[in-house]
């Protein structure tokens, strides 16, 4: 079972999302919101099963009709060191999920929040469990190795031929990357920080592949009817 998170920043219609992603829900058993998040329900058409925040970004009628429906809410102090998404990601883990699937992280009124919500996926919690960003116009995965016998690690990347995949790495670079299925092929090399060369590059097949002996690589796939 994967869940599903809602963070409270934008996040695109249910049409829209299948449209960019098919099947991307195929796993979701869980639906857990974010504070604010939990007005993408609708949107989304999904059923919340719990909701987790300190009350800030949701209208108190709203938090009320979720109390009344049943809804498990789950309140946290404002003073708190996480964030409300950080909070509905350690609570999906507590449930026991294989995966998680987060919708609402990117855009709305706040960069850092952005940043911060693609920070969580270096959580060594989620080392072993699959996890990825989404909305309409990208799919944020992080690749991170070595593996626990010191070996490379790697990540099929199913899309459409055509979508755009980038390959950032986090933190001082990344070292031994290597791709296969990708238009700008990378066999064993490093991607240093700062640099933009793993940036756009093309799915040639529907099953790509990306492995990586050492760091933390951010994987953004974009589909391809967005221009590069």
């Amino acid at each position: 079972m994967h869940a599903l998170i809602l963070a409270d920043g934008d996040a695109p219609g249910r049409r829209d999302l299948d449209a960019a992603w098919p099947g991307w829900d195929d796993e979701i058993g869980l639906v857990i919101a974010a504070d604010g998040g939990a007005r993408h329900a609708d949107t989304l058409g999904v059923t919340l099963d719990a909701w987790v925040g300190d009350g800030d970004s949701i209208d108190p009628a709203a938090l009320a009709a979720l109390e009344a429906r049943g809804v498990p809410l789950e309140r946290s102090r404002a003073d708190k060191d996480e964030s409300d998404t950080e909070l509905a990601v350690l609570a999906a883990i507590r449930r026991g999920v294989a995966g998680l699937v987060i919708v609402g992280a990117l855009g709305g009124t706040r960069i850092d929040h952005s940043l911060a919500n693609i920070g969580l996926l270096a959580l060594p919690a989620l080392a072993r469990r699959p996890t990825i960003l989404l909305d309409a116009r990208s799919r944020i995965s992080l690749l991170r190795a070595p593996g626990p016998r010191g070996e490379p690690l790697g990540r099929t990347l199913t899309g459409r031929v055509g979508d755009i995949v980038s390959l950032l790495p986090v933190g001082r670079g990344v070292l031994g990357v290597t791709t296969a299925g990708l238009a700008y092929p990378l066999v064993d090399e490093p991607l240093p920080a700062g640099p933009a060369r793993g940036l756009s590059n093309v799915r040639t097949v529907e099953n790509a592949r990306v492995t990586l002996r050492g760091g933390l690589l951010l994987i953004v796939e974009s589909p391809a009817t967005l221009a590069r």
